[in-house]
């Protein structure tokens, strides 16, 4: 072998592993790329309802029906949908108020959990009566309950959901989410209720933050405070939901012949938690932080939380979703109708 040719041999694994990098690197710029195509349909008239997240995961699905998975970027594709997931998570930490939850809102955060606890049971039981998939069911119980896509996400790697069945449970809750919200800005001028009792009944009943903000804000402020202070009373929930699920996960596995699966911690909490805490009683007292900031880490967050959908969402194949998604979707309509009139019920 010539010192020529020597030289030359070592360097290939270097050449491999840059090609690696370049193509890990690729696959995420394409979960972005592809969350910017859905920023702009949701600039779209019609489209502008629905958001960011559902019109992404759209075109992640219709994208994987017509050119298939691009298995070359992969690796990145799964690192948004795994780690920039988590990364979102914590983040959406610094939306929780916990300090406006505990003194302003005791008395809601009760109504909350009996929110959470309903909703979930009448989803699991009702998808059973169906015969719906359980998977995506849990997933849409969680979402109806708590805070949609967030809570999807969080609860997704404890209950050990495939990446297609979570972003089915994202996209219906997105899109549903949306309509009911635009239902209850129709209904509002007709119903009697005030603008506290109004924004109360949004905040417990409505799936995410923003479409809380969206059918509470013609209220006035007063129903766009009350209703935000119960969704946030919702969020604040999602912790201690997540630990029963770990709780209720190692049950299960003992109950199963793999009894020795064992059940990842969710580590993220623990980063939501220290953000929530930092954003209640640091952030903005101790140490001043202006909105502009907050504001910024808060578009971070839905460009993390939707790049991350997107690799889930090209996990999806229309036939997966037309044969899984209907029942379930039937399940957490008829859920969250009912949780609409139980909770309306109680705002009076």
């Amino acid at each position: 072998m010539s010192s020529e040719q020597a030289r030359i041999l070592p360097a290939e694994p270097q050449k491999k592993s840059s090609s690696g990098f370049g193509l890990w690197i690729s696959g995420v710029a394409f979960t972005f790329f592809i969350a910017l195509l859905g920023y702009f349909l949701a600039k779209v008239p019609g489209f502008d309802h629905i958001g960011q997240l559902a019109c992404s995961i759209i075109i992640a699905i219709i994208y994987r029906q017509f050119f298939g998975y691009p298995e070359i970027i992969r690796k990145g594709i799964t690192f948004s949908s795994k780690r920039l997931l988590r990364a979102a998570i914590i983040l959406y930490g610094l939306k929780l108020n916990i300090d406006v939850v505990l003194h302003d809102g005791l008395g809601l955060l009760l109504r909350d959990a009996c929110v959470i606890t309903f909703a979930i049971l009448f989803t699991i039981w009702f998808a059973k009566m169906l015969k719906a998939d359980k998977m995506i069911s849990i997933l849409l119980g969680v979402g109806t309950g708590v805070c949609g896509a967030a809570a999807i996400a969080a609860v997704a790697p404890i209950v050990k959901s495939k990446d297609e069945d979570t972003a089915i449970g994202v996209g219906i809750i997105a899109l549903v989410g949306t309509v009911f919200a635009i239902v209850y800005t129709i209904l509002r001028p007709f119903l009697p209720l005030s603008p506290v009792e109004y924004g109360s009944w949004t905040g417990m009943s409505l799936h995410e933050i923003a479409q809380v903000a969206l059918a509470a804000a013609p209220g006035g402020q007063d129903a766009l405070a009350i209703g935000l202070l119960a969704k946030l009373g919702r969020v604040f929930l999602l912790v201690p939901l997540c630990f029963i699920f770990m709780y209720w996960m190692k049950r299960k596995n003992n109950d199963d012949s793999e009894g020795d699966a064992k059940i990842e911690f969710p580590w993220f909490l623990v980063g939501f938690i220290i953000l929530s805490i930092l954003g209640s009683y640091v952030f903005g007292h101790s140490i001043p932080v202006s909105a502009g900031v907050l504001n910024g880490v808060s578009t971070a967050t839905t460009w993390l939380l939707t790049a991350a959908m997107v690799g889930l969402g090209l996990n999806v194949s229309l036939k997966d979703l037309r044969t899984k998604a209907l029942k379930p979707l039937i399940a957490m309509v008829i859920t969250s109708i009912v949780l609409s009139v139980v909770t309306y019920l109680v705002a009076l």
